[in-house]
């Protein structure tokens, strides 16, 4: 696996992430004979450089990192296989060609993978949290439906709920992560994992019914105890890879 960074990050956080893993460098479906592209966009969120070593640690892909608020500036479409987005960012925060952009890779059928704190991402566009992601997090009451929260450091019970590729080899997990409540999650997701932890919502990670690309979307992630535990590593992967159309490499 190889990382390139093309100067998209500051310098100082682009060293840091090497220092933490050292291997870093500077509906379709993909050839089993080639590395998997990842494009993986961060931002407007601080988060543990453990988190780039799930990526480090992986064989059998190429992964670009593009923070904002540069992310999206080019078409993204014909240069990569799977999105995975660790960022939070609002409609506001991007402008109109690179939401295009962004709408154009999703709307071609390649794959998305939403990790954690990007499930609050777009949150007034409905098209992404109804339509593509199948899931809202409500930063204030609307209706009838109370805001949404989240909770530190909870124990957390991770349990499939059906066999699936993206769940092979990942099984029941427990570790210690961040928990969201009271989110909107639409009833059309296909569900892949829950938790029973009463400060989380029962569904943690599911495949949303958007036709036009695979989507995957993973609650969990927060922090370390998450990035470093081998079942929640092996369900990333798994997820990049049957996002994208392509069968994991082992």
């Amino acid at each position: 696996m190889t990382f390139d960074s093309e100067n998209r990050w500051s310098r100082r956080d682009w060293l840091s992430a090497c220092a933490f893993t050292p291997s870093l460098v500077g509906a379709q479906t993909v050839p089993a004979t080639e590395e998997l592209r990842v494009l993986l966009v961060i931002g407007g969120h601080s988060h543990e450089l453990s988190f780039y070593s799930i990526f480090a640690a992986q064989h059998g892909m190429k992964v670009m990192v593009d923070p904002h608020p540069g992310a999206f500036r080019d078409d993204p479409t014909s240069r990569y296989d799977v999105l995975v987005l660790y960022d939070f960012i609002q409609l506001d925060d991007i402008d109109a060609p690179r939401r295009k952009n962004l709408q154009k890779f999703v709307e071609n059928g390649k794959g998305l993978v939403v990790l954690h704190h990007a499930i609050c991402n777009y949150n007034q566009w409905e098209w992404w949290w109804r339509d593509v992601a199948g899931v809202r997090y409500l930063t204030q009451a609307e209706g009838n439906q109370q805001a949404s929260t989240y909770k530190h450091d909870e124990t957390l019970t991770i349990t499939p709920t059906r066999m699936h590729p993206i769940l092979n080899g990942v099984g029941t997990m427990h570790m210690t992560d961040e928990t969201y409540k009271r989110m909107w999650i639409s009833n059309a997701n296909k569900i892949l994992l829950t938790t029973d932890n009463p400060t989380s919502d029962g569904p943690v990670a599911w495949i949303s019914s958007y036709e036009k690309s695979r989507v995957v979307v993973i609650q969990p992630g927060h922090g370390r105890d998450a990035h470093s535990n081998p079942s929640y590593r092996r369900l990333v992967r798994n997820a990049m890879f049957w996002s994208a159309g392509a069968s994991p490499r082992s």
